[in-house]
């Protein structure tokens, strides 16, 4: 029998180092004493600023395994000690995109501190300024601006995934999951609640109230809805539809009434003019196609001409169908100018006079810088709080990858949301805010959208519009942010009953 030799002991592997697991995130608010005015008049709050941390449920075979951090949210809160019995109020403020932080409502027209920007014809230089806000919210409101999931130092926890926020519904429910741990950390359920939302964010707020109300039995006051398009089929985003061109007629009337192509006629004459077209002859001339008889097409080029300050010739190559970011580009060719998108009153020079649309919009140009700078300053140096983390005024990412899944071949609307919580609460009430120079969410197209709400009268009545000598972010025009001010501490009185 042959003889065998015992195996030779197994030499161990070296054991490779094992990367750390990343800290569990935690909250890093931070909070600093203000006073906002002056004299006898002062109002004492506290400002907390920071991020905190959003977790989502877990179960694993039906059982409950705890809450998992998914991201870290990004706010700022202002709240003054009440002066009499009741609560104050809270509005919680968010701007769109989507992709966008809050730091165009925080520092442009509510928070109490605005940048100094300047406004068309008299910008300010670099490196800009920062001042009081003598006619911010605060002393009849306190303010919690949320920056979403990507925007301004909102990040998905380290090791997660931001995909699942850039998208109606983990938009919605995020944004939601915040005002509510706001609400209940602070035990503030028995304040008046307000919603305020500019551009997409009036697509958020109208989603957002029936959310909070069905999911989370939270009824509001009130929503405000600046520069509002609940549905984007009526200016003819992502669905190109003749109604979107409809929409945004009045709207390059006003822009062109601005730059001069209407020579001694009021504003209000020519909007008279361009909303009677839009309502009756511009649909059914679009609607008539090929059926248009030579005379007819032509009278409709000519009063289209007209009304935008577009050449014959341009509208007639066009087929009578001016789209938005053309307008903009064609207006001013001749001057080799440009006007903007957020705001028709600004202009810039074309960097390609034969470009059929323009490389940038120069009203964005013009306030980027004051308000990112001034952001920058205020958020360390006053407010306390410091982070390496860029801070995403306007995310790429999220805008490029966001999501419209739940709308897949339909348009993008959230006009039943709205009409569900305002039945639900026959005492929300609603205040909408437009722009006559608004190049971004046409003013005649979000009207018409509010007037197939399909409410019954008593609840219509609960909807207030205001409009404004402006554009898209109407507080760039001082005279306009002054009275929008006002407009929305009515609102939040009334709707507050106070």
């Amino acid at each position: 029998m042959a003889e065998t030799t015992p195996d030779a002991p197994a030499t161990p592997e070296k054991a490779q180092p094992s990367t750390p697991a990343p800290a569990p995130p935690t909250d890093d608010l931070v909070t600093t004493e203000h006073t906002f005015g002056r004299g006898r008049k002062a109002l004492a709050y506290t400002a907390t600023t920071g991020r905190i941390v959003l977790r989502e449920e877990v179960s694993e075979d039906g059982t409950f395994s705890g809450l998992q951090p998914k991201a870290e949210v990004f706010l700022t809160s202002y709240v003054a000690e009440p002066t009499g019995d009741r609560p104050r109020p809270v509005l919680f403020a968010f701007n769109g995109g989507p992709g966008s932080s809050s730091i165009w409502l925080h520092l442009g027209l509510l928070g109490p501190r605005r940048v100094v920007s300047g406004d068309v014809g008299s910008l300010e230089t670099p490196p800009y300024g920062l001042t009081d806000n003598l006619e911010s919210l605060l002393p009849v409101t306190d303010l919690v601006f949320i920056d979403p999931v990507s925007t301004g130092y909102s990040r998905a926890v380290e090791g997660g995934k931001a995909a699942p926020y850039h998208g109606f519904t983990g938009d919605i429910e995020s944004v939601a999951e915040v005002i509510r741990l706001w609400t209940t950390r602070n035990n503030r359920w028995l304040s008046p609640k307000f919603l305020a939302g500019e551009s997409y964010g009036t697509v958020r707020a109208a989603a957002l109230a029936e959310h909070l109300q069905t999911r989370r039995g939270m009824y509001l006051n009130g929503v405000a809805l600046i520069s509002s398009v609940l549905d984007l089929g009526s200016i003819g985003l992502h669905e190109p539809e003749d109604r979107g061109h409809v929409g945004f007629l009045p709207t390059y009337a006003a822009i062109a009434h601005y730059h001069g192509k209407h020579g001694t006629r009021s504003l209000a004459s020519v909007l008279e003019e361009a909303e009677e077209y839009a309502e009756h002859t511009y649909p059914w001339v679009l609607s008539r196609g090929d059926r248009l008889t030579g005379p007819e097409r032509e009278q409709a080029v000519r009063t289209l001409a007209g009304l935008t300050g577009l050449s014959v010739e341009y509208v007639d190559l066009a087929d009578l169908r001016i789209e938005h970011l053309h307008f903009f580009a064609e207006l001013l060719r001749r001057e080799r100018k440009v006007v903007g998108r957020i705001d028709g009153r600004f202009t810039g020079p074309a960097g390609n006079a034969l470009a059929e649309t323009m490389e940038a919009d120069p009203s964005m140009d013009a306030i980027t810088g004051p308000y990112v700078a001034a952001w920058h300053h205020y958020v360390r140096a006053e407010l306390g709080y410091e982070s390496d983390l860029p801070y995403e005024q306007l995310s790429t990412s999220a805008h490029e990858e966001w999501s419209y899944k739940e709308f897949e071949g339909k348009p993008v609307d959230v006009t039943r949301r709205l009409t569900r919580a305002m039945r639900a609460n026959p005492h929300l009430q609603v205040h909408v805010a437009y722009g006559w120079h608004d190049g971004a969410t046409p003013y005649f197209a979000a009207r018409e959208t509010f007037s197939r709400l399909g409410l019954p009268p008593e609840l219509t009545r609960n909807i207030e519009h205001t409009y404004y000598p402006a554009g898209h972010m109407m507080y760039l025009h001082d005279d306009s942010r002054r009275q929008q001010s006002e407009d929305l501490a009515a609102f939040v009185r009334r709707a507050s009953g106070s």
